[in-house]
């Protein structure tokens, strides 16, 4: 039997589990977009696919290739929810040593000599309407900042290559 090499290195990478905290009003938002998803939607998107079937040649029709590109949009976010629906905590994130960044927090910080908000975390803990970005503790910014003390500077490497100086400011928890 023919091993890949390629496929079996990424297979702890796909199998790390992911700890994201969510507040029992993002979590049910979610609950309530799932099921939108998987119900009214994925039928309604099953509908477009069977009519534009029914038109005829399969090659040139765009209204079929568009409605599948729906569906696998759409599928594609209904597994993302379930996922982090089956393996979010709920609740609020354990406090840690205070003055200390943690996931979840809403994190003042001077960046490259402008003062940015941005929350610390998954982009579905936040409400939606509020005005600030939303770093990934994974991000090289995330990660650069993440167990780091107000007033401590610190430096990430960007994507681009730079290195960039970020002065933490504040933190404070987003609920």
């Amino acid at each position: 039997m023919q091993e890949f090499p390629v496929a079996s290195n990424l297979l702890p990478l796909m199998s790390e589990p992911t700890q994201t905290w969510l507040t029992q009003e993002a979590a049910d938002r979610l609950a309530a977009e799932l099921a939108q998803l998987e119900g009214p939607l994925r039928a309604e998107i099953i509908k477009k696919i069977e009519s534009a079937r029914a038109e005829g040649d399969l090659k040139e029709n765009g209204g079929y290739h568009a409605a599948r590109e729906e569906q696998g949009k759409i599928e594609g976010r209904i597994r993302q929810l379930k996922h982090m629906l089956e393996h979010a905590h709920i609740g609020t994130p354990p406090a840690g040593e205070p003055g200390v960044v943690g996931l979840g927090m809403l994190v003042t910080a001077d960046i490259a000599g402008k003062e940015i908000k941005f929350l610390l975390g998954s982009r579905e803990i936040a409400q939606g309407d509020e005005e600030f970005d939303v770093y990934s503790e994974k991000s090289p910014l995330g990660s650069a900042v993440l167990g780091k003390k107000i007033g401590e500077t610190v430096k990430y490497k960007a994507p681009n290559g730079k290195e960039i100086q970020v002065a933490i400011l504040e933190a404070a928890y987003l609920f």
